[in-house]
């Protein structure tokens, strides 16, 4: 085999075991940046609304909604939705995530 032809493909090697690695490490990373921005969100509304009466109100129809995987939905859960979406309009969480963080208070 020629010598060129060999320090070509050694080249060509290295490149491509150094972009698959580029591409593992920046899925890895908008993977984990994905999880850390859920588990904030669901610890913002933890935190923020410990003492919250229609929050904590709504822990019982939190509970029906996570076990019924979202069918039955309560009113006091309702309330306890729209007001934490009024009180935090930046909060990108679904139903699901929220209730989950109203049942963890």
């Amino acid at each position: 085999m020629n010598p060129l032809r060999t320090l070509s493909f050694a080249a060509l090697m290295v490149l491509a075991a150094n972009a698959s690695a580029t591409s593992f490490v920046v899925t890895t990373d908008a993977i984990v940046g994905a999880v850390a921005a859920t588990t904030d969100a669901t610890s913002d509304v933890s935190s923020s609304f410990k003492d919250d009466k229609v929050v904590l109100a709504a822990r019982d129809d939190a509970a029906s909604f996570v076990a019924s995987q979202g069918a039955i939905r309560g009113v006091h859960l309702e309330a306890a939705l729209d007001h934490i979406r009024t009180t935090v309009p930046s909060l990108q969480a679904n139903d699901m995530q929220l209730a989950q963080a109203i049942i963890s208070l």
